[in-house]
């Protein structure tokens, strides 16, 4: 194994040694290689890739301390009785090489093992708390190497890994690495494909971390026997608050199982389940699972086909539900009949601040019904309503400046009536 480079303070190495080095010992012995110095030393343990040891570079670090010359020994002895404190010092210098809180020595020792080329970027900011390593086409085998590493890292407490084509194998390298990691608390997989494989993985840890707070699993191909697997997990999870799920193959059902997973949940405050196929039956689930939740803040539901009945669902859960604060049923075919049956549950809530309903062929009667709905309510909390992309009429817009008398801090966005159908060009002046 290369020896350590020298100390800069010569003369307390080589009295640390308890020995006067010898006379003889030439200048040209103690430098060392200038090129293979630095190459060995990058994969120097590859046979150990659990931890670094440390006993052969403190033997090879003593050897260069005794070959100093005869005068800096003269100087060293005029300084015999600081004996003692020049020890202390070498032994702290010597702790300090081996202690590796961020793992940089045993990743490159395990990249050398599994024949990956070491992430440059990840070297150079593995003791940040925030590691954002997106885009990069790691794959399954450079993950695991990274995993490897991150189960000792004690720094690192967000970690993005989005679009990297880790698959299944690749999750279930991170799933494990989370077994033994107790500091990451954000983790983002979006974009990996990790499909059924890795998200029976990722399940079983959450059953079992106590420190993941917020997981993204967005655009994974997830399908309902992944979901499966998640509602399970949730059912007992009660430190996940952030859950992101969106762009995936969720349909009826995995509606039904996260509905029974949502009404059960006391730890989810953040849940994003849009771009799905959610509608029928398993809309209907979702909905009577957030009538049962009394934690969930924000449930974003838009790019789903809810429909009449999903809507239907959703007012009657507002109904009784008075936590959530942020619902997002945008683009969910939601027509007249959903939204007045939607508007029901809006007359008695006392906490939604904010509904988007954009892009749904609710008409301008619909929208107007919500409008009502809000206006008849004492206790609105309303201050944000999204009706853009929807085609309305002026009565509407009357009905919007009534109800921002009532509610001054109510802000409505809309197209107005011929917003969609005017082009519009710019002014010269």
């Amino acid at each position: 194994m290369p020896g350590l480079p020298l100390s800069p303070v010569p003369e307390q190495e080589a009295d640390a040694a308890g020995e006067r080095p010898s006379g003889s010992a030439s200048s040209a012995s103690l430098a060392p290689s200038a090129s293979g110095s630095r190459n060995s030393e990058t994969f120097s343990r590859s046979s150990d890739i659990s931890e670094p040891i440390c006993q052969e570079n403190s033997a090879s670090f003593l050897e260069k301390a005794l070959s100093y010359s005869e005068e800096e020994t003269e100087e060293e002895e005029a300084e015999e009785d600081q004996e003692e404190e020049w020890d202390t010092d070498l032994e702290i210098e010597i702790s300090t090489i081996c202690y590796d809180p961020a793992g940089r020595t045993r990743y490159l020792a395990i990249c050398q093992a599994y024949g990956v080329v070491p992430i440059s970027y990840f070297l150079r900011h593995m003791k940040d708390s925030e590691l954002i390593l997106m885009h990069r086409g790691l794959g399954p085998k450079a993950a695991k190497a990274l995993a490897l590493s991150l189960t000792s890292n004690t720094c690192i407490v967000k970690l993005n890994l989005s679009d990297n084509g880790l698959d299944g194998d690749g999750a279930v390298a991170m799933a494990e690495m989370l077994k033994e990691n107790c500091y990451i608390s954000e983790l983002d997989l979006s974009e990996n494909k990790v499909g059924v494989k890795g998200t029976e993985a990722l399940s079983t840890v959450l059953q079992e971390n106590p420190i993941l707070v917020s997981l993204k699993l967005s655009g994974n191909e997830l399908n309902d026997r992944a979901a499966k697997y998640l509602a399970d997990a949730l059912v007992t999870n009660q430190k996940v608050e952030h859950l992101d799920l969106s762009h995936n193959r969720l349909g009826e059902p995995a509606g039904e199982a996260l509905g029974v997973a949502m009404a059960e949940n006391v730890g989810l405050k953040q849940l994003n389940l849009s771009w799905n196929n959610f509608r029928g039956q398993g809309a209907v689930a979702v909905a009577k699972g957030l009538g049962a939740n009394i934690f969930l803040r924000v449930l974003d539901l838009s790019y789903n086909g809810f429909g009449n009945s999903g809507a239907a669902a959703l007012g009657a859960a507002l109904k009784s539900n008075n936590v959530l604060e942020e619902l997002n049923i945008s683009n969910n075919r939601i027509a007249l009949e959903g939204a007045l049956a939607l508007a029901l549950g809006l007359k008695g809530n006392k906490n939604l601040r904010r509904l988007q309903m954009s892009r749904n062929p609710i008409q301008n009667e619909g929208c107007l019904g919500i409008l009502k709905a809000i206006r008849a309510n004492p206790g609105a909390a309303m201050e944000f309503l999204d009706f853009s992309a929807i085609v309305v009429k002026k009565d509407f817009v009357q009905a919007c400046e009534a109800v921002q008398e009532l509610l001054p801090s109510l802000l409505i966005q809309h197209d107005g009536t011929t917003r969609l159908f005017r082009r519009e060009f710019p002014k010269v002046s």
